[in-house]
């Protein structure tokens, strides 16, 4: 009996052991299993992109400077996002060719910011393709908006134009001038006509009215020529300024016998020689860019006597406003403008004209 008992409980020690080791190995699967689970997966190398040296500015470049090697060096660019044709490899294809505009440092270089072989002015380089650049000028501050126009800066141009009566025949302007009429020798005269002509020789042509009260016929003519009649509208919107007053002029130069070329310097002044504070010109120019035809629409009307003002645009607008042409009837009708009526009293003195203030044109000092 005693044995008996002894027996089974060697077996529930057994028993015990053999569920402590399977827990135990189950416990070490699973965490193992765990553990692999967390483990990162280890990232595939991606293939090394190919790269190529690709022609970059140094320092920032203005426009119309020559290139040379001290502006230029390479970069390493990836291959695959080289543009041929447009960026470059190789530094000779660069020397001595110029900007086309301002350049950034650190930027590639490409076939768009450079010019072929030009040497010419360095205004051109401003001047986008297929446009050009005209002058006009600047009749006073009210025409110029105060001088406040700059290179870069975009304008509208208003045009004013006068407009009078002409003879169709003669084109000349209106009224025509009479003379008295002289009948052939041996014909007979013309009582009537030559009473309508006596008198009148090279005075202006009028007409002939019927006077109301005394039931007589008069002849009117006027007393002062022509008035002519104004019309002023925008003539061009949007148009870059290229530049303000003259452009600098290219040092004279002389040639020597030996065939240099020298450049004459400005002599310095003397040293007993005060100097004097530096001036700015008020400008009487200033150089628009436009359309080949605008171009020669601006020439016609500086030629055919008309005044143009000029409108400053505000930065970065280049909205387009279509505006009616303005007339002494078309201000009248818009702003209600009424005619005056006459009345038994005046102001005085009597205004006859009207002016704008006279400002004078004067060289002021440079700030310091």
């Amino acid at each position: 009996m005693a044995q008996s008992t002894k027996q089974r409980g060697r077996i529930f020690i057994y028993i015990a052991l053999i569920l402590i080791l399977g827990v135990v190995l189950l416990y070490w699967f699973v965490g193992r299993k765990q553990f692999a689970l967390n483990q990162p997966t280890a990232a595939t190398p991606a293939p090394a992109t190919e790269m190529i040296n690709v022609i970059f500015s140094v320092q920032a470049i203005p426009y119309g400077t020559a290139l040379t090697e001290n502006l230029l060096t390479t970069l390493p660019y990836p291959k695959n996002l080289l543009v041929p044709g447009v960026m470059y490899t190789d530094m000779k294809d660069l020397i001595g060719k110029r900007a086309k505009m301002d350049l950034e440092a650190k930027v590639p270089i490409t076939s768009g910011m450079i010019s072929e072989g030009f040497s010419g002015s360095l205004a051109a380089f401003k001047i986008p393709e297929g446009m050009v650049a005209v002058t006009i000028p600047i009749l006073n501050p009210i025409a110029s908006v105060g001088y406040a126009p700059q290179a870069g800066d975009h304008v509208n141009v208003i045009a004013s134009m006068l407009f009078v009566d002409v003879d169709p025949t003669w084109q000349s302007s209106l009224p025509n001038n009479t003379a008295r009429i002289i009948p052939p020798p041996g014909a007979a005269e013309n009582p009537s006509l030559v009473a309508f002509a006596q008198g009148m020789e090279n005075s202006a042509q009028g007409r002939a009215e019927q006077d109301a009260a005394l039931q007589q016929p008069f002849y009117l003519q006027p007393s002062e020529a022509q008035r002519p009649r104004l019309v002023t509208q925008t003539i061009l919107q949007d148009v870059m300024v290229l530049g303000v007053g003259e452009f600098p002029l290219t040092p004279e130069t002389v040639t020597p016998q030996g065939g240099q070329v020298a450049v004459v310097a400005t002599p310095a002044p003397a040293a007993n020689q005060q100097q004097q504070a530096p001036t700015v010109k008020k400008p009487k120019i200033i150089t628009i860019v436009v359309t080949p035809q605008d171009a020669v629409t601006i020439n016609y009307l500086l030629y055919s006597g008309a005044e143009m003002t000029l409108a400053l645009r505000g930065a970065g607008d280049d909205q387009r406003v279509k505006t009616d042409a303005v007339t002494m009837q078309y201000t009248m009708d818009t702003y209600t403008i009424p005619l005056p009526s006459k009345q038994p009293y005046a102001m005085q003195p009597g205004i006859v004209e009207l002016t704008l203030p006279v400002i004078n044109e004067e060289v002021v000092a440079a700030p310091r």
